[in-house]
């Protein structure tokens, strides 16, 4: 079904608000992750900065419901709809890690804060 083997064992997630369409974020999964994603109904990740799954939402409490797993015409690339408990997909306390904009030559933050971080990732 998806073609891990492509790009050395990982591919895309890309996990989109199933009610906006809003995009949320995007992450990687490997064979694992997937699989588990297909059985527990939550988001789950491969962590390659902790080399390890991620389960969103494992120190936050911000899991990922999915609703529709997709994938594109090559099989090497995931779309997750999903309903976001808590608001905010991002580990920045954005409900979309896609919160700046590039206009012009200047950047800009059009989200809002759901949340602070330093309250919720206590460490």
């Amino acid at each position: 079904m998806i073609d891990f083997d492509k790009a050395g064992g990982l591919v895309p997630a890309i996990a989109q608000d199933a009610s906006t369409g809003q995009v949320l974020m995007l992450a990687w999964m490997n064979r694992e992750a997937f699989e588990e994603t297909l059985r527990t109904g939550r988001a789950c990740y491969y962590s390659r900065s902790r080399g390890r799954l991620w389960r969103k939402g494992e120190e936050s409490g911000h899991v990922q419901e999915v609703r529709e797993v997709y994938f594109d015409c090559d099989a090497d690339t995931i779309l997750l709809k999903v309903h976001q408990i808590g608001g905010a997909a991002c580990h920045e306390g954005y409900a979309s890690c896609f919160f700046r904009r590039i206009d012009g030559e200047r950047v800009q933050v059009v989200g809002e804060r759901v949340f602070d971080p330093q309250q919720v990732y206590k460490k």
